[in-house]
């Protein structure tokens, strides 16, 4: 088959690590689908791509785990216990990547375990409390405070101190759930009487 090669090198000069074949073809300025998959071909089996997984690619085997658990489920974000582990809200070491996402699936791509968990539509599409970086999302730590009580109203965080309680009373009507605004309130009582 005779296809026009595509630079690899714009693809290896962008900040992202992990691509979608659509982010390829709108790199390449290309809507020839068939001449896209012959040159993505080309280069996997040259070694200058790598492919993760049927229709997503990395430039190397050094890529970012949590920009590939945006890029598998579209629209998703990092949060939960990823992003509270993170930022010192609970203690317990995980080695699986949480995802807020409009599924629930267990995916393992090259040993790593990404978990996505189901959260509601408006709320997942709400770009508050997410931030956007390298085509990777990920919850602020009050966003992800809250999406684990929206799925998890009795669940056990360690440390409460790091939250900004003016931006997760901010965001608690996003989800509008009264039972977590009953459970927020009495987190923050708690906090507030534990200072």
């Amino acid at each position: 088959m005779k296809y026009e090669k595509k630079p690899v090198s714009s693809l290896l000069r962008s900040d992202r690590t992990v691509f979608s074949f659509q982010d390829i073809c709108l790199l390449w300025g290309t809507t020839d689908a068939d001449a896209a998959i012959a040159a993505v071909n080309y280069y996997v089996r040259k070694g200058e791509l790598v492919r993760l997984r049927r229709g997503i690619y990395a430039k190397d085997g050094n890529y970012d785990r949590r920009e590939l658990a945006s890029r598998i489920c579209t629209p998703s974000y990092v949060s939960f216990e990823t992003v509270l582990v993170s930022h010192g809200i609970n203690f317990q070491y995980y080695g699986q990547i949480f995802v807020a996402s409009y599924l629930s699936r267990e995916i393992i791509v090259n040993g790593q375990v990404y978990i996505y968990r189901r959260i509601k539509d408006s709320v997942l599409i709400e770009p508050a409390g997410i931030i956007t970086q390298r085509g990777s999302s990920t919850a602020t730590p009050e966003r992800a405070f809250l999406d684990m009580i929206y799925l998890n109203k009795e669940y056990h965080f360690d440390n409460l101190s790091p939250l900004d309680w003016d931006r997760v009373f901010e965001l608690l009507p996003l989800y509008d759930n009264q039972r977590m605004a009953r459970t927020v309130n009495t987190y923050y009582s708690d906090h507030q009487a534990s200072k």
